[in-house]
């Protein structure tokens, strides 16, 4: 394995779920590269567990799609390419669309407006989350932002009342930065590459401006859209293989 540094002790109780965030966390700070291959023997040796619960953890990744099984040889970090990308892009913009419509058509039809009293509350502890990321994004500290970010969407998302949009959306959002993530530890420099809007998000959510809402989070997804499609063209130029290139 390419991971850097040894691992903390795992305990019994949560290992399937421990080893499965530790490997996550281990993709996302791009110390496991995409195409790197690893087995169950390899794993449970370096967490010095058994090979249950580690096998049980790379399946739970390969169905949240950050793993793919490699017959007889164990399974690699998946490698996203542009277009996987887009697809990502556009199924959140469904989602979001979806929400926003009906939010529209709440206030429309005088039922209850968004944010009441008690979502007004949880906007004001989203948003010094959002606060956060923007401090990582203007200071180019991509692992923390990267953590901000997750909790940011998925508290926010939250708020809208479906726990299966929740974890749809968050798991898009894991696999985003995936595939980001590989190109931004190239760069010397992240500051100008980190969209940190979140705070002005929240705000237009707490005015219930719907109309800014959306066009903020169609803002975020172009961003990022736009730049996985230029780092890809610019590690192509210099050579650098890229995932989805032959």
């Amino acid at each position: 394995m390419g991971a850097t540094g040894a691992p903390g002790p795992v305990t019994r109780s949560t290992l399937r779920q421990q080893i499965a965030e530790a490997l996550r966390d281990e993709v996302l700070a791009g110390r496991l590269h995409p195409g790197e291959e690893f087995t169950v023997k390899e794993i449970a040796e370096q967490y010095g567990v058994s090979a249950t619960p580690v096998r049980e953890a790379l399946v739970d990744l390969a169905a949240q799609e950050l793993l793919e099984a490699v017959q007889h040889r164990g399974f690699q970090v998946r490698a996203f390419s542009v277009e996987d990308f887009r697809y990502i892009v556009q199924a959140r913009v469904l989602v979001s669309d979806g929400i926003f419509d009906r939010l529209t058509a709440r206030a429309r039809a005088a039922d209850r407006a968004f944010p009441d009293e008690a979502e007004a509350a949880s906007l004001l502890a989203v948003r010094r989350r959002g606060e956060e990321c923007q401090r990582a994004a203007q200071s180019g500290e991509l692992s923390v932002l990267i953590g901000y970010d997750l909790r940011f969407w998925r508290e926010l998302s939250s708020l809208f009342g479906n726990p299966y949009l929740t974890d749809f959306l968050h798991r898009l959002r894991v696999q985003a930065w995936v595939c980001t993530v590989q190109h931004l530890r190239r760069l010397s420099d992240l500051r100008e590459h980190m969209w940190a809007g979140h705070t002005s998000l929240v705000d237009a959510l707490g005015r219930g401006d719907t109309t800014e809402s959306r066009r903020l989070v169609a803002e975020s997804n172009s961003f990022s859209l736009e730049l996985v499609e230029r780092l890809t063209a610019s590690g192509r130029e210099q050579g650098t293989r890229t995932p989805g290139d032959g």
